[in-house]
This record gives C-alpha cells, sequence and structure tokens, in this order.
C-alpha cells in the first residue's frame, strides 16, 4: 500500500506537541486592527487547542504527525 500524503496546507497552520495536541493560530489577528481592543489584539497572539470535534479531521490531514 502507498504512503498516505500529508495535506501541506494543513501542516503549514497546525503543529503537534510532544503530548499529541494539536495547535492551531487564532483567527481574526491579521487586518483591520484599530477596531479591536488592545486586550483582545493581545488573546489573539497566543495558540489555541484544536477543537475535540475537529480532531479526527485533523488527524486524516496530517496522518504522519
Amino acid at each position: 500500500m502507498p504512503k498516505m500524503k500529508t495535506n501541506r496546507g494543513a501542516a503549514k497552520r497546525l503543529k503537534v506537541t510532544g503530548t499529541g495536541k494539536v495547535m492551531r493560530r487564532k483567527a481574526f489577528a491579521s487586518h483591520i486592527l484599530t477596531s479591536k481592543s488592545t486586550k483582545r489584539k493581545r488573546g489573539l497572539r497566543l495558540s489555541a487547542e484544536v477543537d475535540s470535534a475537529n480532531i479526527k479531521m485533523v488527524r486524516k490531514l496530517l496522518p504522519y504527525m
């Protein structure tokens, strides 16, 4: 059976931690930042864990991570 291909778009956006959690970047942090509060923008800098509802799909996109 041939090797599975990793989805390159997902590989660039998601990182797997040592404990196996999948981390993602938060949305709404790239532009139109003048209307957002400093507190909100500071929170958007942090990475977030991928929700449990989406983990099954992410594991298919990243078979070797």
